[in-house]
């Protein structure tokens, strides 16, 4: 029922149906999780992993709390981690690829989205034709709706930093945390001992007085 899975589906099956078709690849299985429940999406992946025996080799999951569904649920059969992908770059899914669990996952950026709806709203308010700001058209499910479409970011283990992170959209301080730590690279550590110095140093320094 959600138009935005559907969107992901057909985009994922444009690229990948070809292969299933000329017997490139093979497909195991193909199912919805209700909601986006991850509960549920283990319980479907572990059911998949039983009937094939275990050989699955890859697993597209359309966000990263349905990717790490599939990891937790190779972890409980003793099997290793395959490519997954995800989307929404949660600190989770940032997590889970510096760890290994996950492969990559799917970056919109805030800014650029919010740069783009607020020309398509500023000219809306003006009066201003819109249909030539549109990029694409997309079918919401009932109709189709002139569309400004974004590229996304593919964010792997080797552009972290100068993505996600550049942008703001998470920072070392919320990843590297606990476990997650070890997998950081070198040089953010680096970066978060020197703001946690520099946040002691401001705290210690008293107030001038007038």
């Amino acid at each position: 029922t959600d138009n935005n899975a559907t969107l992901f589906a057909n985009g994922y099956n444009s690229v990948i149906k070809p292969l299933f078709d000329s017997k490139d690849w093979t497909l195991v299985d193909d199912q919805s999780v209700p909601d986006w429940d991850n509960t549920k999406a283990q319980t479907i992946f572990e059911q998949m992993l039983t009937a094939a025996g275990g050989k699955i080799d890859a697993a597209v999951a359309a966000n990263d709390g349905l990717a790490n569904a599939v990891a937790t649920a190779l972890q409980n059969q003793g099997l290793p981690y395959i490519p997954v992908t995800g989307q929404d770059a949660t600190v989770g899914g940032i997590q889970n690829i510096l760890s290994g669990r996950q492969s990559m996952t799917v970056y919109k950026g805030i800014k650029q989205e919010a740069d783009a709806a607020a020309a398509l709203a500023i000219a809306l308010v003006k009066g201003t034709d819109t249909s030539t700001m549109a990029t694409s058209v997309v079918n919401n499910g009932t109709k189709d709706v002139p569309s400004v479409l974004l590229v996304p970011v593919s964010v792997d283990k080797t552009n972290i930093a100068d993505t996600v992170i550049k942008d703001g959209f998470r920072t070392w301080a919320e990843i590297c945390v606990g476990d997650f730590a070890q997998y950081c690279p070198a040089d953010a550590m680096m970066e978060m001992t020197a703001e946690a110095t520099d946040s002691m140093m401001m705290e210690a320094t008293p107030e001038a007085t007038p």
